[in-house]
């Protein structure tokens, strides 16, 4: 079957599939597979291929019919990178979980895009073995979806963004052609190393169905401390301290300010009476060594060296895996922003580590003049400079005033190094940033590549760039008062890392 049909045959309701796309697809990987409605998916259409073969298979049939394909991982994503509309198909890749090859000596897994992960680590960790990333939405986050948006989490510092742990993918273009790049090793120089055009491209260049994934081996001991600190400048320094450690290694280096952490430690009803929550800041540490009594005395090091130099320094280091637990479940769990500030506007900022104090002092005063009460919690990987920003508001912005925060938030940024998006992508609630501040030879040679691999426009569209990117940015003003920029639309998203 060619898949060729007229865009008058339809489902019989709304929804703008024609029915004999659907029925093409049933035959591609199954009835089973091919979901005609779901509560999760706009389109209302979902099809759960198995290989890379049959995504092959749905992409052409997409590709003539001119339907466009959405993939979708664990749905972890916080800046609408998966949704759907009406008369597009959402793919899912739940059936692709399967962890092909994990080699020990190699320190390699092959794994499909559909794998958690969490059961990479589970499956790594039996060789004492780790991915060399980590991230809240563990869980749930797919391999193939944390390729997609160049995920980071806690251990970017030191290990990369996923980025660097790929060492080869394989992708369906939206031609339909399979991209076939499995490379197991770390050395290859043989011409263009294009698996980073799909990694972190939110599947609008390809789909990526398998990755080659490094491992790297996991410490057989750690150990974890919280340092209540008067300023980034302190926590900066034992930060700088831990990275010196002669025990073991930093695996983590994450801080909580005063706003964010009384509000978790009052939902998880956890004190203690050596960390009182009066400080400007608090700094979450973990090392990881071959013994956890060495780690253990290194940071009493630590906590004495900082004392000295900041003699209001409070502390405490974890004496058992419980009490470790409840350390990081104060970090991690951001679900008690949702209950205390149900969809409040959310950013994630990436910023020197030199210029955080200077980053902070100016948007502090920048959020208060836009409305009196407007106030941020942040928190965040401050070892790499990525900070999550969180409003104390509940829904979205006005669009006057949301305009107004991203001002204060953006402004300066990519003069000083940093970045408005730091490792949750853009989607589609971020497009408007990327065209507001991205070099305009980026955003071009960025527009040239999209329309070279997918000139239809059918992979994941509207994602990065909308469909007439070149367009809208020439007849479009911008908030910041720069031409050819679009208006920030109302952003809603929860950070989850």
């Amino acid at each position: 079957m060619s898949g060729l049909v007229s865009p008058r045959q339809t489902i019989p309701d709304e929804r703008a599939v024609p029915l004999l796309v659907v029925d093409a697809m049933r035959e591609a990987v199954g009835a089973a597979n091919v979901r005609t409605s779901d509560a999760d998916c706009g389109a209302g259409i979902v099809v759960t291929p198995s290989s890379a073969a049959e995504i092959a298979a749905v992409v052409r049939i997409c590709r003539q019919n001119e339907v466009p394909v959405v993939p979708q991982g664990g749905k972890t994503g916080l800046v609408g990178g998966d949704v759907s509309w009406p008369g597009e198909i959402v793919l899912s890749m739940a059936r692709m979980n399967r962890i092909e090859r994990l080699d020990p000596l190699e320190r390699v897994a092959v794994v499909g895009a559909g794998v958690t992960l969490e059961a990479l680590q589970t499956a790594a960790r039996e060789h004492r073995l780790e991915p060399g990333i980590d991230l809240a939405a563990r869980g749930s986050a797919t391999i193939g979806g944390m390729v997609s948006t160049n995920a980071g989490g806690v251990m970017a510092f030191r290990n990369g963004v996923m980025r660097h742990r790929v060492l080869g993918l394989e992708a369906v273009l939206a031609d339909g052609s399979v991209y076939s790049d499995l490379t197991r090793v770390v050395k290859n120089s043989a011409g263009y190393d294009l698996k980073h055009l799909f990694i972190g491209a939110e599947g609008t260049l390809g789909i990526v169905t398998r990755v080659a994934v490094k491992l790297d081996p996991s410490p057989r001991a750690t150990a974890t401390a919280l340092f209540g600190l008067p300023s980034v400048e302190a926590a900066l320094r034992t930060t700088r301290l831990a990275l010196e450690s002669d025990a073991g290694h930093l695996r983590a280096a994450e801080a909580m300010w005063t706003s964010y952490f009384s509000l978790a430690a009052a939902a998880h009803e956890w004190s203690e009476r050596s960390v009182p929550l009066d400080q400007p800041l608090f700094l979450l540490l973990s090392l990881g060594g071959a013994r956890e009594s060495a780690l253990r005395e290194d940071f009493e090091r630590i906590y004495l060296e900082t004392m000295q130099q900041y003699p209001e320094a409070t502390g405490i280091i974890a004496d058992s895996r419980r009490q470790e637990d409840d350390l990081w479940r104060l970090r991690e769990d951001t679900s008690v922003l949702y209950r205390a500030h149900p969809h409040a506007p959310s950013f994630d900022v990436s910023v020197p580590l030199s210029e955080i104090p200077a980053y902070l002092d100016r948007i502090l005063p920048g959020l208060a003049a836009v409305e009196p009460d407007l106030a941020p919690y942040v928190f965040g990987h401050l070892a790499d400079g990525n900070l999550h920003i969180i409003l104390n508001r509940r829904g979205p912005l006005a669009p006057d005033v949301a305009i107004a925060v991203e001002r204060v938030l953006y402004q300066q940024l990519g003069e000083i190094g940093g970045s408005f998006s730091a490792e949750h992508g853009v989607g589609s609630k971020r497009i408007h940033s990327l065209l507001a501040t991205a070099d305009p030879t980026k955003l071009d040679a960025m527009e040239r590549v999209k329309r070279a691999l997918d000139e239809r426009s059918i992979m994941n569209p509207d994602k990065v760039l909308p469909r007439d990117a070149w367009f809208v940015r020439s007849s479009s003003p911008s908030p910041s008062g720069n031409e050819n920029r679009l208006p920030p639309k109302n952003t809603s998203d929860l950070d989850d890392e």
